[in-house]
């Protein structure tokens, strides 16, 4: 079984196609929810669930898949999610009732360990500024593939029809198998004595204020996008009655605000701590989501006001969130894995209520004016998170340490 296994490091691009995976898992197939609503006779806020509740899950196996990678390491977790997220794949392709089909669309949210581990591959291997700059080529060349998922899936689902998504889906995790196995060794070089009391350190990270403060910053941030991902379907085809493929399209433009902070966030983590990429980051979204939210009320109702503002909630995460991951690991770096798992938990947690307030509240009459809101509230929240770690780390008992 240990023929051709890596044991190495992995290279960058695997890094980059492991994160990659676990955002297009969740994003392909978002053109098709009204399709796939109307062929299983639902409800979109009953078609919602596979967003919200595949976010809910992944949310506490985050919570587990930290420490089990801290404890047995990250290439067997990894390995392990990979091949439950092929199996469910199976499953969501050939359910026949909403109920199969949400259960194995709930099992996919094994692949959140690509997300989770990868950051934490990257703090085993190097230190926290040389961390902030490769996180961040990571998400500016993540950006690229989520941006074309959701035109992928569109452009699917016109032609073949929703299942094919999934197809998809089950060539990218058997791919994805393929690859760790050959390029991705162990880096978890101090791996802990047993799970209890990799479990039991999770009181060390809650008395941290830093680490509640990059946490809830980063959750927020986060959440925002998922809850833009849940509803943006329905602002898309109830509000400005735009076609899968168009949708595809604009769901894209988050990405595109992604890529380019990302990029930003390379050249200008040498010259700016960790509070103030994050603090920036913040300031761009909130007035980017504000300004979108102000034309709407004036009647301002398009494609250009809605998703335009869109861009700066990918802009504004660019420049915070490799901080904001750099930063959770650096409270405890000896619990890097358990600190990413629990604050991915946090992070999809908030998302999944987040992702199922737009599913509850959001109407064709309110759609456009409540999305923008939510939104709104969710990088208020990340504002002020970022401001209480920035004192944190700035206050003069910090620097005396």
């Amino acid at each position: 079984m240990k023929f051709l296994a890596a044991k190495t490091n992995p290279h960058l691009v695997t890094l980059v196609v492991i994160t990659a995976a676990s955002i297009v898992s969740l994003n392909m197939f978002l053109p098709s929810l009204a399709n796939m609503a109307s062929e299983f006779n639902v409800s979109y806020r009953v078609m919602n669930i596979s967003v919200a509740g595949y976010l809910a899950v992944t949310a506490i196996l985050q919570i587990i898949i930290g420490p089990l990678s801290d404890r047995y390491g990250r290439r067997i977790v990894l390995l392990s999610s990979v091949i439950i997220f092929c199996l469910s794949t199976i499953g969501c392709i050939f359910s026949s009732n909403i109920w199969w089909f949400l259960f194995f669309r709930i099992l996919q949210g094994a692949m959140i360990s690509g997300t989770a581990l990868s950051r934490a591959i990257v703090r085993d291997m190097m230190d926290s500024k040389e961390a902030v700059k490769v996180l961040s080529i990571i998400a500016m060349a993540m950006a690229i593939v989520p941006m074309l998922a959701p035109m992928i899936g569109g452009f699917l689902d016109e032609l073949y029809g929703w299942r094919t998504s999934f197809w998809v889906y089950l060539i990218m995790g058997l791919s994805l198998l393929i690859l760790i196995w050959f390029d991705l060794g162990e880096t978890n070089t101090k791996k802990s004595e047993t799970l209890y009391k990799q479990l039991s350190t999770y009181p060390k990270l809650f008395k941290s204020g830093q680490f509640w403060g990059y946490s809830i910053c980063m959750s927020a941030s986060v959440a925002c996008f998922y809850g833009f991902l849940s509803g943006a379907p329905l602002v898309a085809t109830k509000v400005l009655n735009l076609p899968p493929t168009e949708l595809g399209l604009f769901i894209g433009t988050t990405s595109l605000g992604f890529f380019i902070g990302s990029f930003l966030s390379t050249k200008l983590n040498i010259y700016f701590n960790l509070t103030q990429m994050i603090l920036f980051g913040r300031i761009i979204a909130v007035l980017g989501i504000s300004t979108g939210l102000i034309l709407v009320l004036m009647g301002y109702v398009s494609t250009l006001t809605i998703f335009g503002s869109m861009v700066f909630i990918g802009l504004g995460n660019g420049f915070s969130l490799p901080s904001s991951h750099v930063g959770i690991m650096n409270v405890r770096s000896d619990l890097a894995g358990s600190a990413s798992g629990l604050s991915g938990a946090m992070a999809v947690g908030f998302g999944a209520v987040v992702a199922t307030l737009m599913g509850l509240i959001l109407t064709a009459e309110n759609g456009a004016y409540n999305f923008l809101l939510i939104l709104l509230i969710t990088k208020l929240i990340s504002l002020f998170a970022a401001c209480y770690v920035h004192v944190l780390e700035t206050s003069p008992k910090k620097n005396k340490k």
